[in-house]
């Protein structure tokens, strides 16, 4: 399976201490460059600019020469991720933003985010999920009180 990822993804499941639940359900995560120089941003998260600094063996960096035009209203990681996800026929794309997601979905590319990856986690027993969400709500992390509840449900 060939997986995609952007920033924020990465960055939250680092933050509440899950970012071994990637290797565990994907195996391998190709990012593009430009997502690993917005880890590197020193405005990124001190954690997130450590462990980009020393990639774990799982996480591949992949350069995208040609960035697709045609994702402007995108920041330029999502932009990156998603060309990438395209160029490599990628099987999933990890994005959490609800622009980069909506159009993502548009050109057929399947889409997982910080939740549904702690959703499918929990549902093989690899996370409490409730504990999961109370730990992603003290970060900056934003979705509406009505997902999580249904989430929970």
């Amino acid at each position: 399976m060939i997986v995609v990822s952007d920033t924020s993804p990465i960055n939250y499941l680092l933050l509440i201490d899950q970012i071994d639940l990637l290797p565990y359900l994907f195996e391998k995560i190709i990012v593009p460059e430009v997502v690993r120089d917005e880890m590197l941003n020193p405005d990124a998260p001190p954690a997130l600019q450590q462990w980009i600094a020393n990639p774990p063996p799982w996480l591949i960096i992949q350069a995208v020469p040609v960035i697709d035009a045609t994702l402007s209203s995108l920041d330029l990681g999502e932009q990156a991720a998603i060309t990438l996800t395209q160029t490599l026929s990628a099987d999933l794309l990890i994005i959490d933003e609800r622009l980069g997601r909506q159009i993502a979905k548009e050109r057929g590319i399947s889409i997982i985010g910080t939740l549904g990856i702690l959703d499918d986690a929990a549902n093989q027993g690899l996370v409490d999920f409730s504990d999961a969400i109370a730990r992603l709500q003290k970060t900056n992390f934003r979705i509406s009180r009505r997902i999580i509840q249904a989430l929970l449900d």
